[in-house]
């Protein structure tokens, strides 16, 4: 299964990344009739598996690493899926139609699918690379981190956006004294409107972590080549034996763009998620497009939903139909027994209603812009989360009252046809 045949070995669809995008492709090419040969080829030695429960189930040892495989090896092989893992694609030749591996290995292609997602955004100051440093983006990432947390009692956390508030939220619960830095004035300042923010503030806080905003970091302190603390611009240090760091990511794309591909942060597809060079596709984290539901901006989606349902339009696409992405786009993340659901996107919201008392823990964030409802934040409200999905597809433009009302359903509110 680690092995591919053939001189040079060869694929009518070779997947690179073998994440939930790139394994969907091939799972749902089979589904719907694909008889061509799939070579789905990763960085990682495991095989493909889920990503949100490492900074949550995994990371706190509720879940085996065996509960998050997204199939059993027995899967791949009755699908004569080559599962070609520990590899990484360095150079694309779209004209001979054929990669490089790290390896040192040609492997040619008939339809090439890209899904590598991207690289945990490192820290520019000194010390990013100590020992005790950490990201959160795959497996090996967490063990390291769970190796080292019998030792630790004090971990900062860089950046508040999700990844670093449920970790935050995890080792809380693990007993360990958390501190989370934030550069702007408030976490989650990228994805999610004040009330939201504030009211994850407050929880985080109850729950003991130091939360810290405008906090500018300066350096990694260090003693025998393993973080020793954190060193703020205003030269307070903050002691600890374990620093994460959730900055973003850089979506891994440098291959493609050098063999030509259009794109800049990410690389460009259109509809069908086919980018500019002939017979390559890219999908997920790493894949630019215009969204419907940012206005038609171009930007890149991370998640599960926008990689799983652009992975849809590809499997179509390798059995010679067309299909255009044109999905709702929803999140999710716990927090301690907090369970938020996002759906749409609040890019350019200029106006929030909150539906209920965010000191019930049960409350919704709805977005609008311009008068019409974009998208919606959802804490312990899955009703709101169901319902407000068809206010969002017709930007429903509806009375502030009525939306704030959390005894008004949602689905009361949408548009006749």
């Amino acid at each position: 299964m680690l092995s591919v045949a053939g001189d040079p070995p060869y694929f009518d669809a070779l997947i690179v990344g073998a994440g939930h995008g790139g394994a969907q492709v091939a799972i749902m090419a089979r589904q719907r009739g694909f008889a061509g040969s799939i070579g789905l080829l990763g960085d990682e030695v495991d095989l493909p598996y889920e990503r949100p429960p490492l900074s949550k189930e995994y990371l706190a040892g509720e879940k085996p690493f065996d509960r998050i495989l997204l199939r059993p090896a027995s899967f791949w092989d009755e699908r004569d899926v080559a599962i070609l893992a520990g590899r990484r694609v360095v150079a694309v030749d779209s004209s001979a139609k054929t990669v490089v591996t790290s390896d040192d290995t040609t492997i040619g292609y008939n339809r090439l699918i890209w899904a590598t997602g991207g690289a945990p955004r490192k820290l520019s100051c000194t010390g990013h690379s100590l020992r005790g440093v950490h990201s959160v983006r795959n497996r090996a990432d967490v063990d390291r981190m769970i190796a080292e947390l019998p030792d630790v009692e004090r971990v900062v956390v860089i950046g508040g956006g999700y990844i670093g508030l449920e970790a935050a939220a995890v080792l809380t619960k693990l007993g360990k004294r958390v501190t989370v830095l934030e550069a702007q004035d408030r976490v989650l300042a990228r994805v999610a409107g004040e009330p939201l923010s504030r009211f994850y503030e407050e929880e985080h806080r109850l729950h003991g972590v130091d939360i810290r905003t405008g906090a500018m970091v300066d350096c990694i302190e260090e003693q025998d080549d393993a973080a020793t603390g954190v060193r703020l611009a205003d030269g307070e240090i903050l002691p600890c034996e374990m620093v994460i760091v959730g900055i973003g990511i850089i979506p891994a794309v440098e291959p493609l763009l050098a063999a030509g591909a259009d794109g800049e942060n990410g690389v460009r597809v259109d509809a069908s998620c086919r980018t500019s060079l002939p017979d390559i596709f890219a999908l997920g984290d790493c894949a630019a497009h215009a969204n419907p539901f940012a206005g038609g901006a171009v930007i890149r989606l991370e998640s599960v939903q926008n990689a799983n349902d652009q992975a849809s339009v590809v499997a179509t696409a390798l059995c010679g139909e067309f299909e255009a992405y044109h999905q709702v786009p929803w999140f999710w993340s716990n927090q301690y027994d907090l369970k938020l659901q996002t759906v749409g996107l609040s890019i350019g919201y200029d106006e929030t209603v909150t539906r209920g008392d965010p000191r019930s823990r049960r409350f919704s964030v709805v977005y609008l812009r311009a008068g019409q409802v974009i998208a919606l934040d959802c804490v312990n409200m899955v009703r709101d989360y169901v319902q407000g999905k068809a206010l969002v597809i017709a930007g429903a433009s509806v009375p502030r009252a009525a939306l704030a009302d959390e005894q008004v359903p949602l689905k009361s509110l949408v548009p006749g046809p």
